[in-house]
C-alpha cells in the first residue's frame, strides 16, 4: 500500500503542466515562434506549427523538439489563405484529435514611410499579420466552445501600442490584434476560453541582428533595462498565459520598460 502511494506521488511530480494539451504556433519555424514551440513542447504539449518556405528550419526544429523528448510536426501553410489554414488545422486534428492552445505568432514587415507605401505593402502585412488571426481562430473556435476550454494567445507588438516610423501597416495590424483580443475575450470568457495578447518590445532576432551596429546601440539606449529582449522571454510569457485560468482580454508587455 505504501509502495503504491509512493508510485502515485512520483507520477504526479513527473507530470508536465501542459501534458495532454495540443498547441498550434503559427510562424513557428524560427525566431520567437520557434522559442514558443520549444517551450510549450518542453512543458508537455504536442506542438504543431506552420512554415512558409524554410523547410530546413522547420525540420531542424521538429528534430530538436523530438530530441528533447517532445512531440511535434510542421506543415507548409500560408496563414493568410483561409483554405490553407483549414488544411493545416485538419492535419492537426487528424494527428492529435483537438486543439487546446492557439498561438498567433506569424508576422512580416514591409516598412516604408507612408508616402512610399504601396497598396501591396499594406495588404501583404495586413493579410499575414491580422487576417491570419481571423483565419486560424475561426478554424479552432467552435471546438474550443464545445469543449468549454481553450487558450488563444496573440503575439502583437510594442509598435501596435506606440506606433513606429515607417510602420503604419505593421502598427495597424498589431493594434488590430489587441482590439481583436479584447473583443473575443468578452465573447468567450463564459465558455472557459481565455484570449490574451503579448506585446514584445525589441527582441534579439535575425531581423534585429541584421541592423547596423549604430542603429542597435541607439535602440538599446532607449530601453530602460539597457538590453534587447530574448525570444525565450516571450516564450515564457506564452507558457504563463497557457496555464492561467483567470486572465483574459489582457495585453502583457514584455519590453524591458520601453513602453509603460
Amino acid at each position: 500500500m505504501t509502495i503504491n502511494s509512493i508510485e502515485v506521488s512520483e507520477n504526479k511530480v513527473n507530470l508536465k503542466p501542459l501534458e495532454g494539451k495540443v498547441a498550434i504556433v503559427t510562424g513557428g519555424s524560427r525566431g520567437i515562434g520557434a522559442a514558443i514551440a520549444k517551450e510549450l513542447a518542453r512543458n508537455g504539449a504536442r506542438v504543431a506549427f506552420n512554415y512558409q518556405s524554410r523547410i530546413d528550419s522547420a525540420e531542424a526544429l521538429v528534430k530538436e523538439i523530438e530530441d528533447e523528448g517532445g512531440t511535434s510536426f510542421a506543415v507548409k501553410a500560408d496563414v493568410a489563405d483561409i483554405k490553407g489554414v483549414q488544411n493545416f488545422l485538419d492535419e492537426v486534428v487528424s494527428r492529435y484529435g483537438q486543439v487546446d492552445i492557439l498561438v498567433n505568432n506569424a508576422g512580416i514587415t514591409r516598412d516604408r514611410s507612408f508616402r512610399n507605401l504601396s497598396q501591396e505593402d499594406w495588404n501583404e502585412v495586413i493579410n499575414v499579420n491580422l487576417n491570419s488571426v481571423f483565419n486560424t481562430t475561426s478554424a479552432v473556435i467552435n471546438q474550443m466552445l464545445e469543449n468549454k476550454s481553450g487558450r488563444i494567445i496573440n503575439i502583437s507588438s510594442i509598435i501596435g501600442q506606440s506606433g513606429g516610423f515607417g510602420q503604419s501597416n505593421y502598427a495597424a495590424a498589431k493594434a488590430g490584434m489587441v482590439g481583436f483580443t479584447k473583443s473575443l475575450a468578452l465573447e468567450t470568457a463564459k465558455n472557459g476560453i481565455t484570449v490574451n495578447a503579448i506585446c514584445p518590445g525589441f527582441i534579439e532576432t535575425e531581423m534585429v541582428a541584421a541592423m547596423p551596429d549604430n542603429v542597435k546601440e541607439q535602440m538599446i539606449s532607449n530601453i530602460p533595462m539597457k538590453r534587447l529582449g530574448q525570444s525565450q522571454e516571450i516564450a515564457e510569457a506564452v507558457l504563463f498565459l497557457a496555464q492561467a485560468n483567470y486572465i483574459t482580454g489582457q495585453s502583457i508587455n514584455v519590453n524591458g520598460g520601453l513602453y509603460m
